[in-house]
């Protein structure tokens, strides 16, 4: 397939949000029952504000894919049998969601049980928090889902393909927190840099998984049935026009072997080991400099990790639209 900039931005940077969101209300859930130290509201509130922001910019993202963007609420009115109209309702609600979980923090919202004059700590934000949580869950299982319906690309067509958007959103938005960390709350930042290396770590087994699963498949299609000739040796040299067309501009790529070989290495280093190191040596020297410069690198080796998810899938009337004359 021919990956489109926009629906890589769109997916990288909604799932760092997502992941950062998580990190937060982690945290504010571990401090509730004293496994870590109370922090601010302003913290969170920040926190949320900027995971927000990603939400808000993949969205804005998202746009320049469509030819008609005054058309878009339309997308929305399918919900009952596509996933992509599910995300688009499920986008603008764990953003809401989220914003609202800031705001329980920035505007002190808090709940007065009845019969009881003083609010009680925490309890709006950690319900709100729970909410947003489930919506978040949700937009995951969408963006994941609306490839891992598509059964006749069968790179894409696996449990694996939503576990492995959970799991790289969830780490990025890690590794953001744990920059955001240590530049506002330093305590908190061994917690966040150890769980980003474990959910980096699930996400290198489960993305390894897939790469392995991919490079077997035995595709289903075959250039004799993409033609309808049952014959043992089918060689084409054209498709029969001078020039490309949409089928050839669209379901493939362009890049060569060689270059996807390459981009495979490329973001297998930049979201797995250097990112870790980053962290981990800015964790020891007190560095949020180094900490931010994990997260930057992580997420230039997701979207090149996403543009390889998309080109890897094979479209099966590549097996007719071979070559131009």
């Amino acid at each position: 397939m021919r990956p489109a900039f926009s629906v890589v931005f769109l997916t990288t940077l909604i799932g760092v949000g997502q992941g950062l969101f998580f990190a937060l209300f982690a945290t504010e859930v571990s401090a509730s029952i004293g496994l870590l130290p109370a922090q601010s509201a302003a913290f969170f509130g920040r926190g949320s504000m900027i995971a927000v922001g990603f939400l808000v910019a993949g969205l804005i993202a998202s746009f320049f894919h469509l030819g008609h963007p005054e058309r878009a609420w339309r997308a929305a009115t399918k919900w009952r049998t596509s996933w992509l109209a599910r995300e688009v309702i499920a986008l603008p609600v764990a953003t809401g969601a989220i914003m609202v979980y800031g705001m329980t923090h920035y505007l002190r919202w808090a709940i007065v049980l009845p019969g009881s004059h003083s609010p009680l700590p925490d309890g709006l934000s950690l319900i709100v928090g729970a909410g947003a949580v489930a919506a978040t869950l949700a937009l995951f299982l969408c963006t994941g889902m609306i490839y891992a319906c598509i059964r006749f690309l069968q790179e894409w067509a696996t449990w694996l393909t939503v576990v492995n958007y959970m799991l790289f959103g969830t780490a990025s938005g890690l590794v953001l927190a744990s920059a955001y960390s240590a530049y506002e709350s330093p305590q908190l930042e061994a917690f966040l840099v150890t769980w980003a290396t474990v959910i980096t770590t699930a996400a290198l087994v489960t993305r390894s998984v897939s790469l392995i699963r991919n490079a077997r498949i035995r595709h289903k299609s075959s250039l004799q049935t993409a033609i309808g000739v049952r014959h043992g040796r089918i060689v084409q040299t054209a498709q029969g026009f001078m020039g490309g067309s949409f089928n050839t501009r669209e379901f493939f790529h362009g890049a060569s072997p060689m270059l996807l070989r390459s981009l495979k290495w490329v973001f297998l280093l930049l979201v797995f080991p250097v990112p870790m190191l980053l962290l981990w040596e800015g964790l020891l020297s007190r560095s949020p400099a180094l900490a931010l410069a994990a997260f930057v690198v992580q997420y230039a080796g997701l979207v090149v990790e996403r543009w390889f998810f998309f080109a890897q899938a094979n479209h099966p009337q590549n097996l007719y639209y071979q070559a131009i004359s």
